[in-house]
């Protein structure tokens, strides 16, 4: 499974956030990805406009949040700077199966 991790700017609390670009966000699967924040937990997410507004995460800043996925049941994570189209249209193909 790939993530992604963010940064929110810091006038929005600085908080890393991990967005899941293959997984379908709920009933907004076909537009809206699964994310993760310490924050709120599991909510879809537009990836789009997430990555718009953030900065992407270092190394040092993700690593804490990756290993509490993996706490959490997320085994085999890759992580990636950014999602490709494949990742996107498995998503959006995902989602439109689950109809």
């Amino acid at each position: 499974m790939y993530v992604v991790f963010r940064v929110d700017p810091p006038g929005e609390g600085g908080d890393v956030f991990a967005l899941f670009p293959e997984t379908p966000g709920g009933a907004y699967g076909e537009d809206f990805c699964m994310s993760y924040q310490d924050l709120g937990g599991h909510a879809a997410a537009d990836y789009q406009g997430c990555v718009a507004r953030s900065r992407p995460a270092r190394p040092d800043e993700y690593t804490p949040m990756l290993a509490r996925l993996s706490e959490m049941g997320y085994e085999g994570l890759v992580v990636r700077e950014r999602a490709t189209r494949e990742m996107h249209e498995r998503r959006r193909r995902e989602a439109a199966e689950g109809r």
